[in-house]
């Protein structure tokens, strides 16, 4: 029994699979020649290469040049590839609704003229591609558009051999109907600006200067009339401030003589270049017409052209572009003085007349270009071969290497200075003279022979005030520069001295404080720690604001900073209201490291001035060759410490509770 019911299930998967591949095939078929024989066009409609539609205010020519559309007719101009792409779908997808021959319509009584078709309201002639490059091309195409159906929706068609009527959707006669400036593109090159390899700009108010921009890589160059870099900010700007041109509007013919638009010599003329191409924009004399946005933008319409194009048209162009092509060789300069990006700076030293040179180098594994990293001052006080070091304050810096990449030319003074130029701009006795090692991309390492070095000039002009000029010493470009860089370069260590001056290590502990008064020896706190016994034990016999101050002061040892650097060499006495006097207090600390036996005691000293101005203290500490200001919160635990005990306290009240009169 189950036998039988397998073997009918197999046979009935048999019969439909049959029927399957047989008859619905067959269907199919049926479907695709029904489809086909609603489609009014063939597969010729696929591959057009001209549209050519009458019955518009003026005839309108669309040809197809490669993979792209233009405009030929009533000029030249690329077309809007999306109406064009509308047009080519109505024509492939068209289909007829309802049909009847001409025959047919004089049986009726009926002529081409009640439908519309003797006169039609729309022409379109469309001629596709030939299938052999070298033979004769096809005939073009004509299909006439008529009258509206009494329905609605629909219009009457006169198929392409004139011998049927059709009746269709009117979507196709809306794709036609569109006016010349939605079916030309707006966009006046073609070019995209990632594309752009080089942007030239010739001005005829800068004598037809032509100025020349390159792109490589990342980096912007001019190439005319000068060698130099280029802004790759200013010159992107201005790049996409092109690509966002349109044409306003294309005055007749008889208005658009070249003599009259100022085309015939053109006060700009815009070139860019891309792979294998180059478009080239001719500007000319203002339009009268202002342009209707001028108000809220800044823009004037301005007559134009392309090269390689003969339609003349009007664009509204910014005030600021205007401006910034003129003056291009200016504008799209690079106004920074110093070319470090992407560069790390391994040294760097400064020079001023009639003082040691200041050396700073960069230790190893300092870091990026964007990081300070780690930093030493090198000193040759005593000569080259007698060099100290000290810690640098990374943050210092890096604010000089941030002066230094930010520097910028207020003026671009002269590109080919001449002997006496120089001198008067104090380039014969520099102010300072700065020499950058750095290394980037493709450069030797730092501290190799090869590295290349930048040695920036500041020259104090004996003009105009005394104006600052900077250039570097293997060019010729003089710059203008901001005063203030003298102050921000400075040839002093102190300045980059790092204000850490000492910090323990975790395991070392302070046995041992004493505040003594350096005048007489007294002291004025002192106390050591015995074995087993803690800073918390010792202080809590202590008044509470003196145990206070205690606590700062350990504290402030552990991690000894200064809240800037007075000098790099300690010296016996300090300098207060102008006079050199002796330290006034001296605070040691001793010292432990280690645990049993091997513990080692060591014991440094910090001589501190009397506090000045209520709100600064002078510290020295010889070991560390360096006087400095004290921290606040070290300067108020010495206060508390040398002159707590003076304090009178708050005035006494009266018994009656009300403070008593001023005398």
């Amino acid at each position: 029994m189950r036998t039988k019911i397998t073997l009918a299930l197999v046979f009935l998967n048999a019969a439909l699979f049959a029927f399957i591949f047989y008859f619905e095939r067959e269907w199919r078929q049926l479907e695709r020649v029904q489809e086909t024989r609603l489609r009014v066009l063939d597969a010729s409609a696929t591959d057009i290469r001209r549209l050519e539609i009458a019955g518009l205010a003026e005839p309108i020519v669309l040809e197809r040049r490669g993979e792209d559309w233009f405009v030929a007719a009533p000029f030249e101009w690329p077309a809007n590839p999306h109406a064009v792409k509308r047009i080519l779908n109505e024509l492939v997808f068209l289909e007829r609704e309802a049909s009847f021959t001409r025959a047919e319509l004089e049986r009726n009584g009926a002529t081409l003229a009640d439908y519309g078709l003797d006169k039609p309201a729309l022409t379109l002639a469309f001629t596709p591609a030939g299938g052999d490059p070298s033979g004769p091309s096809p005939s073009p195409i004509t299909l006439r558009i008529g009258a509206e159906t009494k329905t609605g929706n629909r219009l009457y068609l006169l198929s392409p051999d004139g011998e049927r009527i059709l009746v269709v959707k009117r979507s196709l006669a809306d794709s036609l109907r569109v006016t010349l400036d939605e079916l030309r593109s707006e966009s006046l090159f073609t070019i995209p600006m990632f594309e752009v390899r080089s942007f030239s700009v010739q001005a005829a108010a800068a004598n037809n200067l032509r100025v020349r921009v390159r792109r490589e890589g990342t980096r912007w160059s001019l190439e005319t009339p000068i060698l130099a870099r280029a802004s790759r900010t200013a010159t992107e700007l201005a790049l996409n401030a092109l690509s966002t041109l349109t044409a306003s509007s294309f005055p007749p013919p008889a208005s658009a003589d070249p003599a009259r638009t100022g085309l015939a010599t053109p006060a700009l003329r815009l070139t860019l270049e891309g792979n294998g191409r180059r478009e080239t924009l001719l500007i000319g004399a203002p339009s009268e017409t202002a342009s209707t946005t001028a108000p809220a933008t800044d823009e004037r319409d301005y007559y134009a052209k392309l090269e390689d194009r003969d339609a003349i048209f009007t664009t509204a162009i910014p005030s600021a572009l205007i401006e910034t092509l003129v003056r291009a060789q200016e504008n799209l300069r690079d106004r920074r003085v110093l070319d470090l990006e992407g560069r790390v700076v391994s040294s760097l030293t400064i020079r001023a007349p009639g003082q040691p040179e200041l050396a700073l180098q960069r230790l190893e594994g300092g870091g990026s270009a964007s990081d300070a990293g780690n930093w030493q001052i090198v000193r040759r006080d005593a000569g080259p071969g007698s060099a100290t070091t000290l810690p640098a304050d990374p943050t210092a810096v890096n604010r000089l290497l941030q002066h230094l990449t930010l520097l910028e030319a207020q003026e671009f003074r002269s590109d080919a200075p001449s002997a006496a130029d120089l001198e008067n701009w104090g380039f014969n006795r520099p102010e300072r003279e700065i020499t950058l090692v750095a290394s980037g991309p493709g450069t030797a390492a730092p501290g190799s022979p090869a590295a290349p070095a930048l040695v920036l000039q500041l020259g104090m002009a004996s003009e105009n005030g005394g104006t600052v000029h900077a250039k570097l010493a293997n060019q010729d470009f003089v710059y203008r520069v901001p005063t203030s860089i003298l102050s921000e370069t400075p040839v002093a260590a102190r300045v980059f001295r790092d204000r850490k001056l000492r910090e323990l290590p975790a395991g070392a502990q302070i046995t041992g404080l004493s505040l003594i008064r350096v005048a007489d020896g007294s002291s004025i706190w002192a106390q050591t720690l015995n074995e087993g016994q803690s800073w918390g034990d010792v202080l809590s016999r202590e008044d509470p604001k003196r145990r206070t101050a205690i606590e700062a002061i350990l504290a402030q040892l552990r991690q000894l900073s200064a809240r800037s650097i007075v000098a790099t060499e300690f010296s016996r006495t300090t300098q207060l209201d102008g006079q050199e006097r002796p330290w006034s207090y001296r605070l040691d600390a001793t010292v432990a490291l280690g645990a049993g036996a091997g513990v080692q005691t060591t014991v440094f000293s910090v001589l501190f001035s009397e506090r000045t101005g209520g709100g600064s203290q002078v510290a020295g500490a010889e070991d560390l060759n360096v006087v400095f200001l004290t921290e606040t919160a070290l300067m108020d635990a010495l206060w508390t410490l040398t002159y707590g005990d003076r304090d009178p306290g708050a005035p006494i009240a009266p018994a009656g509770g009300a403070p008593s009169p001023s005398p």
